[in-house]
């Protein structure tokens, strides 16, 4: 008997330590009291300038605020964690609530987004817009239209879909519209310059492949930066401010890079992760 059943111990005892391994390599980057880990860049300001106290935690959350803004005036706003990732799980739980900026752009409206491989934001030029990154787009329902959430955009770079070159700006994914202040939390499965995958509610909503410097829509950047063609294997993580009020009550991240050399290994600890 003991025979027979010692594989499916064996077996048993595996998916254990995998499971533990998932909830220990979990990493809060934010630590729900303050922003000490992280570093803001608005447009028109320079570095680590948080513009009319934009970027704030209050109750626990990260807020992201207008009420000191005249107008929103185009000064896009990103916080950045303190270092960069190269292949990792990200977990951001947000809501969108009350009114958009004076002078924010239409398409703004319940528009943010969580930037994944972007440049350093010590390098970004007084009066950049966006960083060079890949955006996993968030966006809110406006109460009337068909509006997915966690698509993608391409600020300075170009993505691979489907097995060709992307070179529109986004691409929608396939989630429901969530309207309202609702919680959503949203996932995205970074590794490195192979494939990102956006999920929401455990389902994978988006994946593309072969993220790389290029393109167009990003402005007044350095040029030294923006070599094109340069596949973006690593880089910073930030989350936006695009004129709508946004908060952000989990913002964790499980580091894959340890496994990447083990593609078993690396399967059933993403598969455990995704699990949860």
């Amino acid at each position: 008997m003991k025979i027979i059943y010692a594989p499916l111990l064996f077996s048993f005892l595996i998916c254990l330590n995998f499971n533990a391994q998932a909830q220990k390599g979990w990493i809060n980057l934010f630590n729900g009291k303050d922003l000490k880990d992280w570093n803001i860049k608005i447009s028109k300001h320079n570095y680590r300038e948080n513009y009319a106290n934009t970027f704030r935690v209050e109750n626990g959350l990260i807020k992201v605020s207008y009420d000191g803004y005249q107008g929103f005036d185009q000064q896009y706003g990103h916080i950045f964690y303190k270092k960069p990732f190269s292949a990792y799980l990200l977990k951001v739980t947000y809501r969108f609530v009350g009114n958009q900026a004076k002078g924010g752009e239409g398409w703004a409206l319940r528009n943010s987004g969580a930037m994944l491989h972007c440049q350093d934001p010590a390098t970004m030029l007084k009066n950049q817009d966006f960083p060079i990154s890949i955006e996993a787009q968030i966006l809110g329902g406006d109460g009337e239209h068909l509006r997915h959430t966690s698509n993608v955009c391409t600020p300075g770079t170009l993505i691979n879909y489907q097995g060709k070159l992307f070179t529109d700006h986004c691409l929608d994914s396939k989630s429901k519209t969530y309207s309202g202040d609702q919680w959503v939390t949203a996932e995205f499965l970074v590794l490195g310059d192979s494939v990102i995958k956006h999920i929401i509610n455990k389902e994978v909503v988006l994946e593309y492949t072969k993220p790389k410097i290029g393109g167009d829509n990003v402005s007044n950047y350095d040029p030294k930066i923006k070599i094109d063609g340069t596949p973006l294997k690593s880089g910073y993580i930030s989350l936006q401010s695009e004129s709508h009020p946004i908060e952000f009550k989990t913002v964790k991240l499980f580091d894959l890079k340890p496994y990447l050399k083990n593609k078993t290994k690396l399967d059933q600890v993403v598969n455990q992760l995704l699990e949860k």
